[in-house]
């Protein structure tokens, strides 16, 4: 999936669905922490909060009282309209939400105490320019090693043969030479379990996981032999491998 390709599919899921996959059944075995918790441990009840990539905003919401202001970008007018959607209908007022490209933040410089970004790209220099002097950044990325297993029943998936470690080292690179001191990197590799075929079905659908899932004359069954093969008694199983970057300013 190229980037037009991307950013298309993206806008069509911002449509339909936002990014809540609320609804989808399932159990994770081994994840060592949870994103937006690590955010708002660091969070100030005074802190200013610049989330990239905040898609439907349902994230961003779960830690409003965290912060005295929550703002999320998204590069999506569809994700925007959603986001904005969910914050009227649970009424949380100092959530902010954005259209704007992660490319070219266009707020005032060390305006933010708390920069983050889950699973979206970010841009150092960016991140740099809008967050204060010892503020903190964080990002959780979908390493090279995700869903593994479904990729290699399809022959083609995200990052599908890119060496592991490939964007955690770049996204180090580019924050050391953006000037950021103690950056640290975590990783883990976690064991989920899909309860039901449906519910693998809106995974695949509503991820770039799979590129063009359901577009292809052979998905269906080659998904069909997968969850024969990987069917267990908690569910049919697959993997989540993520790292985390925090860094100071």
């Amino acid at each position: 999936m190229n980037e037009l390709e991307y950013k298309s599919f993206y806008e069509l899921v911002g449509k339909l669905n936002g990014w809540d996959f609320s609804k989808v059944k399932s159990t994770s075995e081994g994840a060592k922490w949870d994103f937006f918790r690590e955010v708002s441990q660091r969070c100030k009840q005074s802190d200013i909060l610049l989330d990239i990539g905040t898609g439907g905003g349902e994230a961003l919401i779960s830690i409003a009282d965290t912060a005295l202001l929550l703002v999320g970008i998204d590069e999506s007018s569809a994700m925007v309209k959603t986001a904005n959607e969910n914050i009227k209908k649970l009424n949380k007022k100092n959530v902010r939400v954005l259209k704007m490209d992660s490319e070219r933040i266009s707020f005032p410089e060390l305006f933010f105490d708390v920069v983050c970004s889950r699973h979206a790209p970010f841009y150092a220099d960016e991140v740099a320019k809008v967050l204060i002097n010892d503020g903190i950044f964080l990002t959780q990325q979908v390493s090279e090693g995700d869903k593994s297993n479904i990729k290699q029943a399809f022959g083609r998936g995200q990052a599908f043969g890119v060496p592991e470690g490939t964007l955690k080292d770049q996204y180090i690179s580019e924050l050391s030479q953006a000037g950021f001191k103690d950056i640290q990197s975590f990783e883990y590799d976690a064991t989920d379990y899909f309860k039901t075929y449906e519910d693998l079905i809106f995974l695949l659908k509503y991820t770039p996981i799979i590129p063009g899932f359901g577009t292809h004359e052979n998905d269906f069954d080659i998904l069909e032999k997968f969850i024969e093969t990987y069917q267990t008694g908690k569910g049919i199983m697959t993997n989540s491998k993520r790292f985390m970057i925090s860094a100071r300013k």
